[in-house]
């Protein structure tokens, strides 16, 4: 009997941790989705500062009667300073609606992954500029 319990208490000494193939699986599972971060993390921060230049055209001119014009010169202008480079300020779309202007920063981004592989993500900002 005692004989019995010790081969029992040695089997699960046998069967912990993990085989060198879990390993292997677990760390190229995490290895894709951190190579996948650092493919995205780019497109995101360019992303921001789009966001920030339509941001700053809501907080300069809302409310101070401003023309087409002069939000496409600023839009121009915080391009130049951001280094915006995924799109152009002709790109961001200003038009007329009721009580004032509409900007809208459009766009989409192909970032490669792996081979053949890409993300394609869409981005879409705008915000309400009252005259």
């Amino acid at each position: 009997m005692q004989l019995n319990v010790l081969q029992k208490h040695r089997s699960r000494h046998r069967q912990a941790g993990m085989t060198t193939l879990g390993i292997m699986i677990m760390v190229a599972f995490v290895g894709v989705f951190a190579f996948a971060a650092i493919r995205l993390t780019p497109v995101y921060l360019n992303y921001m500062k789009i966001v920030g230049v339509v941001s700053g055209i809501e907080e300069e001119f809302d409310g101070t009667g401003a023309s087409r014009a002069a939000i496409r010169s600023s839009i121009s202008r915080r391009f130049d300073v951001e280094s915006v480079s995924e799109i152009r300020a002709k790109d961001v779309q200003v038009k007329t609606v009721d009580g004032g202007f509409e900007v809208a920063a459009i766009y989409s981004h192909k970032a490669p992954f792996i081979g053949n592989l890409s993300f394609v993500v869409d981005f879409d900002k705008r915000v309400l500029v009252r005259r």
